[in-house]
């Protein structure tokens, strides 16, 4: 099989917690960005926008929201959000004021072009030798990180980048066979599944017994178990949140 340098890059993907005390160039967060702006998107609707955090008590505030020093410390941090607010003041501008922007279809769209953005950036800021973590922990308190940033109606704040020089080599995290994830014409779990994971089970033990930090000796399908009813803290109130964002509202126009 031809694998090219990108394909083997991508392959040994490593998420970089760890970063040296040096910051982007502008020119190259003008670059990333270029990246991002350039990602597929639904409709060609473009509905994200991409923050760029540089105000250190804000950065700090967001480690604290995340429990990640790291978001505090790397070369850039980047915040991607669901924006169909822009849209919103082009209708508006165009004289078209009933809108049907916060409804399901239209918050799924915004959360699939900005995620396909972060990815698209991580992909870019891996080729230049730059290491990445992508950061879900932003929510673990939304309605602070909204008051933090200023968010408007209708944009929600979907995922962290912090991107910088690597100051660690992790180890190649093991990932699920492709025989678990990919299928042919319809869905087709093995029955019993456990026990069929065990050899990826034993891989992910030995991985969390030998890498260099944060010592874990764990397996997949355990994680997966109490992963089932883990909802930490104020995660529970996202419902709530993109409701008072404009989202989830079927009935808008």
């Amino acid at each position: 099989m031809n694998i090219n340098e990108t394909i083997q890059r991508q392959l040994a993907h490593k998420t970089i917690r760890a970063f040296k005390p040096q910051p982007l160039d502008p020119t190259l967060v003008t670059q990333l960005v270029d990246v991002a702006r350039h990602t597929a998107s639904s409709q060609f609707l473009q509905a994200y926008s991409i923050l760029s955090i540089v105000d250190p008590a804000k950065k700090a505030a967001i480690a604290k929201i995340s429990g990640q020093p790291y978001v505090a410390d790397n070369g850039h941090l980047f915040i991607f959000i669901v924006d169909q607010n822009r849209n919103r003041q082009i209708g508006h501008e165009k004289g078209q004021d009933k809108n049907l922007l916060g409804s399901t279809n239209k918050l799924l769209a915004g959360l699939a072009d900005a995620t396909l953005a972060v990815q698209n950036t991580v992909n870019a800021a891996e080729s230049l030798g730059l290491g990445t973590v992508i950061l879900g922990s932003i929510l673990n308190d939304a309605q602070q990180m909204i008051d933090l940033l200023d968010l408007p109606t209708l944009t929600f704040p979907v995922l962290g980048l912090a991107i910088g020089y690597p100051d660690q080599t992790p180890q190649l995290k093991p990932r699920l066979p492709e025989k678990f994830i990919h299928f042919t014409d319809t869905y087709q779990l093995p029955d019993p599944l456990v026990p069929e994971l065990a050899d990826y089970d034993a891989q992910v033990h030995e991985y969390y017994d030998l890498r260099d930090t944060n010592r874990r000796v764990d397996t997949f399908t355990n994680q997966v178990k109490r992963s089932l009813m883990n909802q930490s803290g104020k995660r529970s109130e996202l419902l709530h949140i993109l409701h008072q964002q404009g989202f989830l509202n079927d009935e808008q126009g």
